[in-house]
């Protein structure tokens, strides 16, 4: 267990150095399973990777935009082939204005060791933090 538990945590660290940093859709979309679903606060799912790669590439065009989590919790299965993962999150961007905007969410992730033993998301939803009272 604490292999895998090892093994997922890297899987999730690299996935998001590559969101924040590389910004390579290839290289951010080849942590998901071709089957996977993405569900972004207020919008419809996104299902297949294809979709995601899509979604990926909009999101970069995006002026301004920067993403970056932290799992900070994973619970794995008895047979260490799916895990779910829980979390945080912050997404930048520019508005219309130029000015900064940052949404800070919560995050769940579910986890699926393949065959060749990499871990690869499945499942991916988020939303946002509730606004300060």
């Amino acid at each position: 267990m604490d292999r895998a538990r090892a093994e997922l945590e890297r899987a999730d660290v690299a996935w998001s150095e590559a969101a924040s940093a590389a910004r390579d859709v290839e290289q951010i979309a080849s942590f998901w399973t071709d089957d996977a679903t993405v569900i972004p606060p207020g919008q419809p799912p996104i299902i297949g990777k294809n979709a995601i790669r899509n979604y990926v590439t909009a999101s970069l065009k995006i002026p301004g935009f920067s993403i970056h989590w932290k799992t900070t919790r994973f619970t794995i299965a008895q047979d260490c082939d799916l895990a779910y993962g829980v979390g945080t999150n912050q997404v930048s961007f520019n508005d219309e204005k130029g000015d900064r905007v940052t949404l800070r969410g919560r995050a769940v992730t579910i986890w699926q060791k393949e065959s060749g033993g990499a871990w690869k998301c499945f499942g991916d939803i988020w939303n946002d933090d509730p606004p300060p009272k």
